[in-house]
């Protein structure tokens, strides 16, 4: 059995995360030019690589969870078309299709085509749950990523129940490390495939709280190869390459409030998933994988909202590379951090100018480590931009968005139709 210690300190990973938003606010303040502008004159560390990641921030510098942006082919909530009037879907009967661009610096930029089938309900379901459906999902992008897959949602017993399965097949190709950082001129591109079976029961305890178990199996293999001119980069590589699987269970807890799962104006949100992977399971690696997500969000007045998130991240144990924890910020790739722990803070300030054309401003930080412990030893990774929303349905508040994002010498454009929290 897992020790109490990880879910304590990942606990306090959250709650450090919590006051990130004034430190982050502060710092922004105080050291705008080291944060707009990059120094031509700074020297380029030459750099060797370890897949196992001592030292991420010294190994890693391409141009913000172990999501590697597939949290944008298959989002948290899939909103019900059915009685919509709009010309962004196809439909027949109780099966809707619509098709969804999104651009994000991890894995390019591309299109999603996602199609529901939902399922009938009496008038007595549907004031009390939502519509179980059949989801498949297929996308692709420019940098030659792709992903197709099948999702399960049902809800019974007056939304007591929740079920969630999906079966997907993801094949991406990513910028480990980006040979302008290279003293050699080399980088390294990383090359992640396989199959994803996931499976989550949760019951209703308590008003909006829930609470269940997961299982989850996936079948990767990962290669590594270098790009750019110059000599071949050296370094070990202890990490496995090749074939690798990750079979383990777990436990969920979700407490959410919000007013709208696509766009909130009001409420909040928390969620803490657990996962034990374990070689009496069939897994490569025995590893622990703790993650907790708190948003928050408030109606100031009319046209403005604030949206707040933290996140935090821990593992323990030997985890494989493409399940390491990520930095959840914006302006730069998800493998520019890889870590065995992570925290971050964001606020986001949401305003609705006229019609349906709306701004954003938002600035967050975070840290990684290789050591819970240490994680706030390290210096804070910098995040801040601004975006532009031009809502397609005002009746789901579903929002176009288009950000436009920078953290130290990088910068990065995010084009979806979700927030980003």
């Amino acid at each position: 059995m897992p020790s109490i210690k990880p879910l304590t300190l990942c606990a306090l990973t959250l709650i450090k995360s919590l006051s990130l938003t004034s430190v982050v606010l502060y710092s922004l303040m105080t050291s705008p030019l080291s944060l707009a502008q990059s120094s031509p004159e700074t020297e380029v560390k030459p750099q060797s690589i370890n897949p196992n990641l001592q030292t991420a921030r010294e190994t890693h510098q391409s141009t913000s969870t172990g999501s590697y942006g597939v949290n944008n082919i298959i989002p948290d909530w899939t909103p019900d078309l059915r009685e919509e009037d709009t010309k962004l879907k196809a439909q027949k009967g109780d099966f809707v299709a619509v098709p969804v661009p999104i651009a994000d610096p991890t894995i390019g930029t591309g299109l999603v085509i996602a199609g529901a089938y939902y399922y009938g309900q009496t008038a007595a379901e549907k004031a009390v749950q939502p519509a179980s459906t059949t989801q498949a999902v297929a996308a692709y992008t420019d940098n030659d990523s792709y992903a197709y897959g099948l999702m399960q949602q049902n809800y019974w017993d007056e939304d007591k129940w929740r079920f969630t399965g999906a079966a997907a097949y993801v094949a991406l190709k990513l910028t480990l490390l980006d040979s302008k950082y290279t003293q050699s001129g080399k980088g390294l591109d990383w090359n992640i495939e396989g199959t994803l079976l996931k499976g989550q029961l949760l019951r209703n305890v308590g008003e909006n709280w829930f609470v269940g178990g997961q299982v989850r199996l996936i079948n990767n293999e990962q290669t590594f190869s270098s790009s750019g001119e110059g000599q071949n980069i050296e370094g070990n590589t202890e990490d496995e390459i090749g074939k690798a699987k990750a079979n383990g269970v777990g436990a969920l807890i979700q407490y959410d409030t919000r007013d709208n799962q696509t766009n909130a104006y009001s409420g909040q949100r928390f969620e803490f998933d657990a996962m034990f992977n374990d070689e009496l399971l069939g897994s490569s690696n025995t590893y622990q994988s703790y993650l907790a997500r708190y948003r928050y969000y408030y109606h100031l007045f009319e046209p403005l909202v604030l949206a707040f998130e933290a996140r935090g991240c821990a593992k323990y144990g030997n985890a494989p590379l493409w399940d390491y924890c990520t930095v959840g910020l914006r302006g730069f790739s998800a493998t520019k951090y890889l870590n065995k722990a992570s925290s971050s803070g964001q606020i986001e300030a949401r305003w609705k100018v006229f019609g349906d054309f709306g701004l954003v401003g938002f600035a967050g930080g975070g840290f990684d480590s290789h050591e819970i412990s240490e994680l706030w030893d390290n210096d804070m990774i910098r995040s801040y931009g601004m975006g532009i929303r031009y809502m397609v349905l005002d009746s789901q508040r579903i929002n176009l968005r288009l950000d436009y994002a920078r953290s130290g010498d990088n910068d990065a454009i995010y084009v979806s139709v979700a927030e980003a929290f």
